[in-house]
This record gives structure tokens, sequence and C-alpha cells, in this order.
């Protein structure tokens, strides 16, 4: 929101200077972004007229312009701008006078010619940034006058960055409450005078738009003057807010929504045909927009139309082809009330963002658009004259919202701010808020007028007490009380230590958006049970990840594209599934690529591979004390997993991940080479922790004895070791996998494994004719469950 100082001081008495003003609105939440002094310095800056120019007899781009100065005879200056011709009138800075810029004014003598002063653009002053040419001013201008004077300077221009929540503040009106409320003076409101209706002409409204759009607004003005200009003062209040005045009547309307926070629209009235139908735009239409550019609509859009065309589209801009042009002479002025959520999103689908969007997206008034109709046709009847209509109206006053009122405690409020607040002074910031206040018994009743769409609960009004009252008024205090400290569950890893734990297996933490582009998932095979954004940040951020692996091989291709060969990066985070409402699942992901170890002498450099991966899986999961509750498994991977290279992963028989190398087109398409390993569970299997256990010491000596299966290559290990531990129960202590063949002796579809078992009882010495039955029995039942065969 950019806007005039003076203009600003009109509205409401100010008894504080510039730095003053700027720190009180950044204080109240209304943060100064830029503030631009305009005009400062401009003694001996007057108006001028050129009344005779001919060319330099030694430069061809340089002028010797005779110029009226009121001063008794013509001065001669030398000009090279242009713009610069007999009978405009421009800025002359006099001998002895000082520029903004520092250029101090004296005669000189330009090749070979006198000059006694210099003719200014608007740059040079300090007043704008247009440097193309001398700053023309109107022809009715005092020449002789004071320039400072005659342009209402010096001024200043405020650029506030506003939250969200304060669209009321991107009117000078709405923000001018504020400001009286916080020097506790009162606005001055522009006079709101009806217009008095001397033409007949209508056309018919019809709302078709429901909720979307619930009040609209027109009027017609007949026998407009084309030609007409905007009066100074009000080109440069819209000059110095950073809009350029254009025409009369886009002046006008921008002018009112600067002034009141009401945009405002004029169609040419004589492009249009029957009624204006507010209504939803049809899949695939298009509308040529003023900017020249064609834009594609859908259902989610409201259009204003007419009965046989498109002529805008609402709360973002208007058509090209019933735009007010330089031949208009007939304008239908429209003012109307558009629901926030029809607005918000519609302007970035069609890469634009306008003022109108800006404000209705956010939330407009819903009483302000008569006022704001009204001002408008004041404002043109005055400029451009003409013979104004009745007020044309639609609505739908069900679907308008209605303030409610806010009930506000005293203790509540002192409890908060931790400063007591006098009642005088909370009934005072309210009421100059523009609210209506009923004392209670525990406090207020207060109720927001309807500009103010943020005030919905009891600390919304708490936080204006406390920006207006003033934060500094508040005191800093140390906050009192008994601590609760909360108590870590044993059963539990906490979830900190498990990042620790992989930064110190070297990878990197990454934190990506919760958003991604449609596209990117489609790619991965991700295409069901999405949740897409009804307001998504732009196209690449339309949907809530399914998965944290698109998003983080993402970063990781962003890493190689910037030399980093060796990448290790994990996630944990959510991901989001369809449901009512979505479904969030708390998950970790890995991705690694580059060389397995990081450059060294000790060992020869080589790629990561699956086994790499699993390792780090491995001791992720032993940490959780149960390692024999989870198994991986070659079946059921989904698409983007190497089909040779890739597991699903299990705890208890149940699927929480998968780990291995992606698919080889998938890596392709990615321009990603063969080496990139990823690696995604459901964190909270990973989290769950057995409790340790204290137990004596074994009294007994272990007996260990090996033995070496033959046994079809299909039969996996998790299977083996469910059969052997089933079978010899507390007695296998540990089993262990030291040897893996295949080849000479071994038939072609089998492998050799050869285990230790690791036997002990807790109650007796194990004699060699009870390990050699449990050798037995683990024989007998890994020949009859996995068709195994023991190796001499």
């Amino acid at each position: 929101m950019k806007f005039s100082e003076n203009w600003l001081r009109e509205l409401v008495e100010i008894q504080a200077d510039r730095a003053e003003l700027a720190h009180a609105l950044t204080m109240a939440g209304l943060e100064v972004e830029e503030l631009t002094p305009l005009g400062d310095g401009l003694a001996g800056v007057v108006v001028a007229r050129i009344v005779a120019a001919e060319k330099h007899p030694e430069a061809d781009r340089l002028q010797v312009c005779k110029v009226d100065a009121g001063q008794g005879e013509p001065l001669q200056i030398v000009c090279g701008a242009p713009n610069a011709r007999v009978g405009i009138n421009v800025p002359l800075a006099t001998i002895g006078a000082t520029l903004p810029g520092g250029i101090r004014i004296k005669a000189a003598r330009l090749r070979g010619v006198e000059s006694f002063g210099m003719l200014c653009s608007a740059k040079e002053l300090g007043i704008d940034t247009d440097a193309s040419g001398l700053l023309e001013l109107p022809t009715d201008a005092p020449v002789g006058q004071p320039l400072a004077g005659y342009l209402g300077l010096p001024d200043a221009s405020f650029e506030l960055k506003l939250t969200p929540n304060r669209p009321d503040c991107l009117g000078l009106v709405g923000l001018a409450h504020d400001v009286a409320a916080l020097f506790g003076s009162t606005v001055r409101l522009p006079a709101s005078a009806t217009v008095p209706v001397t033409s007949n002409a209508r056309r018919g409204i019809r709302l078709e738009a429901g909720k979307d759009a619930p009040r609209y607004l027109g009027r017609i003005i007949e026998g407009v003057d084309p030609a007409a200009r905007s009066p100074l003062w009000l080109a440069e209040r819209l000059r110095r807010a950073g809009l350029r005045p254009i025409s009369a009547v886009v002046d006008v309307t921008n002018y009112v929504m600067l002034e009141l926070g009401q945009p405002l629209h004029a169609f040419d009235n004589d492009t249009l045909e029957g009624d204006i139908i507010v209504r939803h735009a049809h899949a695939g239409e298009t509308l040529k927009l003023l900017d020249g550019n064609e834009a594609k609509l859908d259902e989610s859009f409201v259009l204003i139309a007419d009965e046989k065309k498109a002529l805008a589209v609402a709360g973002v801009m208007g058509g090209h082809d019933s735009r007010v042009s330089d031949a208009t002479r007939n304008v239908f002025l429209e003012s109307a009330h558009f629901a926030p959520a029809a607005i918000m999103g519609r302007a970035r689908k069609l890469g634009l963002h306008t003022d109108a969007s800006h404000r209705f997206e956010r939330g407009v008034d819903p009483e302000l658009p008569r006022r704001a109709l009204e001002r408008a046709s004041e404002l043109l009847l005055a400029i451009a004259g003409g013979q104004a209509g009745p007020v044309l109206a639609a609505e739908n006053p069900a679907d308008l919202p209605m303030p409610a009122p806010v009930a506000l405690r005293r203790v509540r409020l002192q409890r908060v701010l931790g400063v007591d607040v006098a009642e005088a002074e909370v009934a005072r910031i309210f009421t100059a808020l523009g609210m209506q206040v009923a004392t209670t018994a525990d406090g207020w009743r207060v109720t927001a007028p309807s500009s103010r769409f943020d005030i919905e609960r009891e600390e919304d009004l708490i936080e204006e007490v406390a920006r207006i009252f003033g934060y500094d008024n508040i005191p800093t205090a140390t906050p009192a009380g008994a601590l609760t400290l909360a108590i870590e569950p044993e059963a539990r890893i906490n979830e900190l230590a498990l990042r620790e734990q992989l930064a110190a297996r070297g990878y990197h933490e990454a934190i990506n958006l919760s958003f991604v582009a449609a596209e990117l998932l489609a790619g991965w095979g991700f295409t069901e049970h999405l949740v897409p954004l009804a307001n998504p940040l732009s196209a690449d951020l339309a949907v809530m990840r399914p998965s944290l692996l698109p998003g983080l091989v993402e970063a990781l291709r962003h890493n190689r594209a910037r030399q980093q060969e060796r990448v290790r990066l994990f996630e944990v985070a959510r991901v989001f599934a369809e449901g009512n409402p979505p479904v969030e699942t708390p998950s970790l992901a890995i991705v690694a690529c580059g060389a397995a170890r990081a450059e060294q002498w000790g060992e020869p450099s080589r790629v990561p591979d699956f086994f790499d991966l699993k390792g780090d899986l491995d001791a992720l999961i032993a940490w959780g004390g149960e390692p024999w509750r989870w198994s991986v498994h070659a079946d059921d991977l989904p698409g983007w997993l190497h089909p040779g290279r890739g597991a699903r992963v299990a705890r208890d028989g149940l699927t929480v991940g998968y780990l291995g190398a992606l698919h080889p087109q998938l890596a392709k398409a990615l321009d990603l080479g063969p080496d990139v390993h990823v690696l995604e569970l459901a964190l909270e299997p990973l989290l769950t922790r057995r409790l340790p256990r204290a137990q004596a010491v074994p009294r007994f000596p272990a007996v260990r004895r090996d033995i070496a299966v033959d046994l079809p290559e299909a039969v996996r290990w998790s299977q083996i070791e469910q059969v052997v531990r089933g079978t010899l129960g507390e007695r296998l202590r540990e089993l262990r996998l030291f040897d893996r063949y295949r080849g000479k002796g071994v038939e072609a579809g089998r492998k050799s494994l050869a285990m230790g078992l690791i036997l002990q009882d807790a109650s007796r010495t194990l004699t060699d004719d009870d390990a050699d039955r449990c050798v037995r029995d683990a024989i007998a039942a890994l020949e009859q469950s996995c068709k195994a065969k023991l190796r001499g």
C-alpha cells in the first residue's frame, strides 16, 4: 500500500512529524517498508513557460529556449530534453537554486551559448523516477509561482507492508482510523454526496454466481467528455501512490480505490449488449484482457458478462473489447462485492497480480460499493461532465458477511498483556477504530465494522488494544510460574536422536516444501489418492506430497548440478494421502549417490550399492532392540524401484517402506545415473523401542556349532532365521550368517549358506550331545521347510 503523506494528513490530524508517524505505524503492525521524501529543497524552482525554441547552432540535440518565468524579460535556457517545445509549462530552476541531487544552478556557457537556469525533469526534482523529458505542467499553471506550492510539496511517499489480515488499510480512509486511534484524533471523512440523477439510462443486472458475488452495483453516466484530463491534485496523488494518470475515467476509479479501498471498473456502455450478468465462467471460455493477453478460464472464475459475451474477470481485470477508450462518451461504472474465496488465487492462475485482486482476495468491506459508486460518480461528473443515471443494484443479503459481536474479559486482557489498561482507554481505542462498544459485567462486548474481517475472537480484540496502547508501553517481565518437565518415554526413540544418528552416518538433513508438481509425481507413478490444493502458490506447488522421495531426489539433482558428486540427504517429515480430512503419515526418506565412502587412501573408490543403504537401515533398526521383527522382501515393489536391486521393508509382516536403486527409466528421465539409491519408511515403526530389561550374567558357557546348508536360491535369510529360531527356542542365543557360496559343487539355482549357532542354557552346561541334538533338529526343520540339504 503506497500513499501520499499529505493526503493522509488531510484525512486525519496528526500531531507528529514524519519520522514519528512512520515509527508509530510500524509499531502498530503497519510496517513502513519504504519512505521516500518528495520535493524537499525546491527553493528557487518556479513554474515557467517556453515562449520560443530554436536549434542550438553547435549541437544537434540541444535547443536554445526563451522562457517566461514571470520575472520580466524571458530567460535564455539551453535545454536537451526531447519534449522541449513552445507553449508548454515546465519547472525552471533559477540561478542560485540547489536541486535535491545536490546540483547547484549557476549561469553557464554550453557550446558557446549562455544559459541562465535549468529546465527540469521529474527525476531531477526528486518527485518521480521519470527522466525521459521535462515535467510538463498543466497549461493553466501560474507562471512564476514557486513549484513546491503549486504541486503541494514537500511531501513523502509511504509504502506499507501490510499483513493479509488488514485489507481495511488498503484504503486511506481505513488507514486513517488506525492513525486517529494512535494519535487520539478523529477522521475527517471525504464528503459523501448523493449524485443527482439527470438521466434515465438503465441496464438490468442478474446475479448468477451465488455466494461468490452477493452484491453488484452499477450506474450509467452519459455524455462524458473523453478529452477531459484529471486535475493536478488528483493526478499527483495517484503518482505519489505509484499509479500513472491515464484518463479521467480510469483515474477516478483508481483514486476512489486508493481513498476508500473499493476497486471499481468502468466499461464503455456502448459496447454492452443487454443485461449485466454476474456468473461463473464456462469450461474453456476465453477472454481478451486489458493487457492484450487472452485468459483461458474454467468454472472457478467469476465473470462479468452481458447477454452476448464476457466483459471482465470479476475482481481481477477487465476485458479489452469493453474498455474505456479516448472515444468513450457513455460509461458504465461497476462497484461490487466479491467473496474473498471466489477471487483468491484466480489472478495467479492467469499469471497476474492486480490492485483489484490484491484487495478482493483479502476482503473488501461489503458495505463500500454504494458509497464508492457515489464518490466516483461525483468526481467524474465534476471532471468530465455528463448526466448520471440511477444506481442499479442487485444483491443477495443472505450471502453477505455480517459482523458478530465478540466478548472481551477484563481479566483476560490484563493477564495476556501483563499490564492494566484503563477501561476508558480500552473503550476509546475500540471507538476510534470504528467499533461499537458495550460495557458488560466482566468486560466489553465489541462489534467490529464490516471492514474488519480479522476480528473474530477475543484474542483479536486483545491484539487491537496492545498495538494501539503501544507495545513500548507494555513492560518487559520474566514469566513466572512452575515449569513441568515432560517425561521422555523409554519405549520410544527421540526423533531428534534419530536425526543425529543419520547425521553421524554422513547424511545431511534436507527440508523441502510439502507441495510438489502433479507432473513430477506422475513421472514417479503417483497418480492416485493425491491431495490437490484448492489455492496453490503456483502450478509447480499444486499437490500435497504423497512421498518424500520426489522432492528429496530433486534436491539431490540440484546439488549434483552444482558439482556435488557425493550427495547424502535425509528428510523427516509428513506425507499426505486422500481422505476427509487428508491422512498425514510421518515418514523418513534417504537418498544417496556418488562414492560409497568419502575420498581417502585406505580403500579404492566404489559406487554405493543396495547393501550400503541396507546397512544404514540395519543400524537404525538395531537401535530399536528388536531387529528380528524386521525383514526385507524382493516382491511387490513400486514402479519407481529397480526390479532387481530393490526391496520391500516389513515389520511384523506389514509393509512399512521400500529401499533400493531407482528404476533405470526414472533415473534416465530425471537425468540421473544408476548410482542413486533411495529409502523411504513410515517413521513410527522405526521409533518404537523395546524396553531394556536387566538379566543376570549367564553362569554357564555357550557352545558354538557351525553348519553349511545347500538350499534353493529363492529362499530368503529371514525365512531361514525364523525356522531355526522357532525350532531351537531359548537355547539359541544368536544365529550368525558368515558365508554365502555359489559355484562349483552347488547346483544351478541353489546356494550354500554357512551359519554359526550360538547355544546356551540358563540352568546347566550343555553337553556335546545337547549341541548335536540342536544341530540335528535345526537341519531337519530346514530340510522340511526350506528344501535344504546339509553340505559335507
